[in-house]
């Protein structure tokens, strides 16, 4: 069966496509857009983007899977629209008018899991025929919380988990938990009951997170990591102020006194007012942490489960993924690569593959994720685009040779090679590599791509590396594979490798295996038998406030701008055709002549 899904909320839209059970292939709508965290409407080039990579047309689509998001009013697909009425709702407090929407939201997902078009509350008929897709194929809402913990669930091996979710809100709440027991998958918190009742994100510590994040001068829902990096930097003066307001409840449920997001907006901002932003960043993530880690604690404990499954925008914070990972006791933990909203199309057809076929055949599918490259491969094209820029040279040698050489003596370049990832980190596909040993190369990289950053550059490491140089073990490994964790940087590497290590002595790694990227393990490879470093500098291909490079084109405008020094695929080494190059003090040399620095 050929299954599309996606998901159209305000933020973060993107889609997938599955074969059954296969992910076929998996896009957010901002690599095409080039509009960071795009969630405008229905991300109709992301569709037609995992349709193509699938080789099929909308006509071909089977099933569609979607959550009950954002649809733009101009094609009335819900004929009292829901954002109007939610708004309208929350501003003036209409709690009947919204138990009104979310009854019927609920009544239309009932409908549509028995298959049954139902106008008066959503026109599938309409959807599917201005569309272009079968008047008879499947058309499935799901819960926005179920699609966040599937994601995560179904990328495991394991017997028994708890699975936590939390973000902003989706379906009327911040949190869900989920456990796996014996062949059994129950949901304790956060089921589609809940959409009988109006609860506002007032009780979400993302939410509190994001105003903290505004309140020191960043933006909010795109800027919180920001945040979590410069935690290390300050002293949580605030904490108390903050906590007054939430307290965790014997049940295990987060709850704070706030009787609107406003009320939470205006009272974070009052606490923060004349802070500095490391005071106000270290004081939201320590009530964050305490409160997290109590939550998640209880349900633990509740569960009797020692694997945990992380998924929802709260957990792209890493370092509260590590105090969990540390401080709990945990077998292994993982978090969903694509945490926020952008990993919701892919759960979304998961809980429509358990709906048809129930749990038991369903938990048999499940497979651990070797890897997130899902999204277009351009390797056909990569070397023809850059070869036909005037501007740009391609250099003689072999491409791991050259490359590795360049890095040796203080260039960072941009690895360009096979699918894109998907989710939020770049994973050696779209990646920038530099040396993690230069302790200039953070400040020099960050002012070529007006970056602002306040942790050190991710590393990355070969899987038999890992733990010689980070703190890695059974529990944290499988999460280190997607750099959605942070751990120790052991300490005989922490002087050796700067650029990496922030300032509480922690990194954050992604474990990389040759079989999932053999360009990007190779050039790490000769890099550590050159110098003895087992650890390159990963970033992500992009300039501040832009989406990651996608397309060739993308490519060859970062190195015509000098956002880059070379570009490496799986042919050659491209670089910008003027004769010299800019290399770190730390080497010797303000500049360098290209060819010097060619193998011979």
């Amino acid at each position: 069966m050929r299954i599309l899904a996606f998901q159209s909320g305000l933020h973060d839209a993107s889609a997938a496509a599955f074969e059954d059970y296969r992910l076929v292939a998996a896009v957010q709508e901002e690599r095409l857009r080039r509009e960071k965290g795009w969630g405008a409407g229905v991300p109709w080039l992301a569709i037609d983007e995992v349709l193509q990579i699938a080789g099929w047309t909308r006509y071909d689509v089977d099933a569609i899977a979607l959550i009950r998001g954002v649809f733009p009013l101009q094609y009335f697909y819900f004929p009292v629209h829901r954002d109007f009425h939610y708004m309208m709702c929350k501003f003036w407090g209409f709690e009947r008018l919204h138990r009104d929407l979310s009854n019927a939201i609920t009544h239309s997902h009932s409908i549509a899991r028995s298959g049954t078009n139902e106008d008066r509350l959503f026109r599938t008929d309409r959807f599917l025929a201005e569309n272009g897709f079968r008047a008879n194929t499947q058309l499935r809402f799901v819960n926005h919380h179920e699609a966040h913990a599937l994601a995560a669930l179904f990328f495991t091996d394991w017997d028994d988990a708890l699975i936590y979710t939390a973000d902003g809100v989706g379906d009327n709440v911040s949190y869900s938990t989920r456990t796996l027991r014996d062949g059994r998958l129950e949901c304790l918190f956060g089921g589609d009951e809940w959409l009988k009742v109006w609860r506002a994100p007032r009780n979400s510590l993302a939410t509190a997170y994001g105003h903290a994040t505004m309140a020191a001068g960043f933006r909010m829902w795109r800027h919180e990591g920001k945040l979590t990096g410069l935690a290390a930097r300050g002293e949580p003066l605030l904490y108390d102020a903050l906590a007054r307001h939430f307290r965790l409840g014997e049940d295990g449920l987060i709850e704070s006194d706030f009787n609107s997001t406003r009320a939470m907006q205006r009272s974070i901002q009052t606490i923060c007012r004349g802070h500095s932003r490391e005071t106000i960043a270290a004081s939201i993530q320590k009530l964050t942490e305490d409160l997290i880690s109590g939550s998640v604690g209880h349900w633990l404990r509740q569960a009797k489960a020692r694997r945990l499954a992380l998924a929802g925008g709260l957990f792209a914070n890493v370092s509260l993924n590590r105090l969990l990972a540390e401080t709990l006791p945990l077998d292994e933990i993982f978090i969903y690569p694509a945490m926020g909203d952008d990993g919701l199309a892919v759960g979304a057809a998961l809980c429509y593959l358990r709906e048809r076929d129930g749990t038991a055949a369903w938990l048999r599918q499940r497979r651990r994720l070797d890897n997130v490259y899902f999204g277009r491969d351009f390797d056909a094209q990569i070397d023809d685009v850059l070869g036909a820029e005037p501007g740009i040279r391609p250099m003689p040698g072999d491409p791991i040779d050259v490359a590795t050489g360049l890095i040796e003596n203080g260039a960072a370049g941009a690895i360009f090679v096979g699918r894109m990832e998907h989710g939020p980190r770049a994973l050696g596909a779209r990646s920038i590599i530099a040396n993690p040993t230069d302790p200039t190369i953070n400040d020099r990289l960050n002012q070529r791509l007006n970056r602002s950053e306040f942790m050190p550059f991710a590393p990355y490491v070969l899987d038999e590396d890992a733990d010689e140089v980070f703190e890695i073990t059974p529990v944290n490994r499988y999460a280190a594979r997607f750099m959605t964790i942070t751990c120790a940087v052991r300490p005989r590497w922490r002087e050796r490798i700067p650029a990496v290590v922030h300032v509480d002595n922690t990194a954050r790694p992604q474990i990389i295996r040759d079989a999932d990227n053999p360009l990007f393990a190779a050039i790490l490879r000769r890099f550590r038998e050159r110098t003895g470093i087992p650890v390159l500098i990963n970033t992500s291909f992009n300039v501040h406030e832009e989406p990651i490079v996608n397309r060739p084109e993308e490519c060859r405008r970062a190195l015509i701008d000098g956002r880059i020094d070379f570009v490496v695929t799986k042919k050659a080494v491209y670089v910008a055709a003027s004769e010299t190059i800019p290399l770190s003090p730390a080497f010797g040399a303000e500049a360098e002549r290209l060819d010097s620095l060619t193998p011979a």
